[in-house]
């Protein structure tokens, strides 16, 4: 099976008697509350998916991976992981110290960091080189412009690995899915990324990949994404219909991915991609603006940037799609390239489009997304009595 990023799986979830240990001493501790992205992080960190890193990020390892899209030692990594400090009295403490990480809102301890380093970012700067943008309008920025301006660095310990609710059996840490792969007798995965529910075009994205590979994991997103994507429980819906009526069991599995979106383009891509190698995952799919959000990136930047990388050092494999869609004239799913038609012919709908038409209880057509998932969609998007 695929080496995991670095080498070596990471495993910073506390086991039973640890985490009592943690949690009795967690309360005479400083505090740090995170925010929801940075439940996600240390969730991810905690079970390895974002191996080599056993935390969150000092100054050197930030700064080289803005800069560079490498760690400091020269394996590839693109985007930052950090935790920011709201209470400016810990925000001041003399280095090094050990902190309590609290849940948002409650405040309940669920992880303790060893802090090596405080350190004040220029928040604008990390817009610019993370993103590519400083517009407060992208999401990305406008998380950044949100924070305290002051990041703490250190390794991580969780104190219990966090369940999503009602879909415990999905959520899968990264050695569990290298568990599940193995005994599916797959040697070869690609991974497919979303934060909406799958339409005929990544379907057909899907099964192209699936005749190159031994399986498929689909992998959704769910952390913190935008205010008006799809609610996570409606998503999962959706795949569980898909996958029941339209993939062979024995060649597809789904999993959870606790992540919250970045929307950062194509190097967010290379993020998705590092992160589902440590999942087990060989393959990775990579279509039209992965990632992205607005107009802030190329269609096919996403792409483009793993050039920037040898295959070798990346060690999962891109594959690279066009924009597909449902062709009229051939009757079935195509791309620019296995297509003549004109424009008229091609059938897409923008994310913008599809909660237009759910909202004004249009059905789908078809050619888009499957009958049994517009019919998911449309119960969610349905008006309730008395609204």
């Amino acid at each position: 099976m695929i080496e995991p990023h670095g080498g070596t799986l990471v495993n910073r979830i506390a086991d039973k008697a640890h985490a009592a240990q943690l949690r009795a001493h967690a309360a005479q501790l400083p505090a740090i509350e995170l925010n929801n992205r940075e439940v996600s992080d240390l969730s991810l960190l905690a079970a390895g998916a974002m191996s080599p890193l056993e935390g969150f990020m000092t100054r050197d390892v930030y700064e080289s991976v803005l800069d560079t899209l490498r760690l400091p030692d020269g394996l590839p990594w693109s985007l930052p992981v950090t935790l920011s400090i709201k209470d400016q009295d810990v925000a001041t403490m003399t280095t090094p110290f050990i902190a309590a990480l609290v849940a948002p809102q409650t405040r309940q301890p669920i992880g303790v960091i060893a802090v090596e380093e405080v350190f004040r970012p220029d928040l604008k700067s990390e817009a610019r080189r993370a993103l590519g943008t400083d517009d407060p309008d992208h999401p990305g920025v406008a998380y950044l412009d949100s924070l305290s301006g002051a990041y703490a660095g250190g390794k991580v310990w969780m104190l219990e690995r966090p369940i999503q609710p009602p879909f415990e059996e999905y959520d899968l840490l990264p050695a569990e899915t290298r568990a599940l792969f193995a005994k599916k007798g797959w040697n070869t995965v690609v991974a497919f990324q979303t934060r909406n529910p799958i339409h005929r075009a990544h379907e057909y994205l899907i099964k192209c990949a699936l005749e190159m590979v031994d399986g498929a994991l689909i992998h959704p997103a769910m952390g913190e994404t935008k205010p008006d994507d799809i609610p996570a429980g409606v998503r999962m819906e959706c795949y569980l219909t898909l996958l029941k009526n339209y993939f062979p069991a024995e060649h597809v599995a789904l999993s959870i991915f606790p992540y919250a979106m970045r929307y950062a383009g194509p190097r967010e891509a290379v993020h998705h991609a590092l992160l589902r190698r440590n999942y087990g995952c060989t393959h990775f799919i990579v279509g039209r603006d992965h990632a992205g959000v607005g107009n802030y990136y190329g269609t096919y930047d996403a792409q483009k940037i793993f050039d920037l990388f040898d295959r070798d050092e990346i060690g999962i494999e891109p594959v690279m799609f066009e924009h597909s869609f449902y062709c009229r004239k051939a009757r079935g799913m195509a791309s620019q390239k296995t297509t003549t038609s004109a424009r008229e012919d091609r059938i897409f709908l923008s994310g913008t489009r599809v909660r237009e038409m759910l909202a004004a209880g249009e059905e789908l057509p078809e050619e888009f997304t499957r009958p049994e998932v517009a019919q998911v969609l449309m119960r969610h998007y349905a008006p309730r009595p008395g609204k």
